[in-house]
């Protein structure tokens, strides 16, 4: 699969505020870093600033339960970057 790996049984539908990015993870928290734009480092910082933290911007839409339902979300949400096969839609 894209997002998560096979066989997973539970993940999270998220959805960033930032971006509007809709993507699948592992975790179930409310909020976490999004996988596009969570965390863009600044490389250039002085010796006298401080490294920002990551940001949460990608909130929980719904929990995904059963592994036929992770597999094909992932599938439906992966078919604009992959190209991939839609004939069970």
């Amino acid at each position: 699969m894209f997002y998560v790996p096979d066989g997973t049984t539970k993940c999270g539908y998220y959805e960033c505020e930032k971006c509007g990015t809709r993507f699948l993870d592992l975790s179930n928290d409310e909020y976490i870093e999004c996988i596009d734009c969570g965390f863009e480092p600044d490389l250039e910082i002085g010796p006298d600033e401080v490294m920002e933290d990551s940001r949460k911007t990608a909130k929980l839409i719904s929990v995904i339960e059963g592994e036929e339902e992770v597999e094909k979300m992932d599938s439906l949400l992966s078919l604009a970057i992959t190209g991939g096969d839609y004939n069970w839609i």
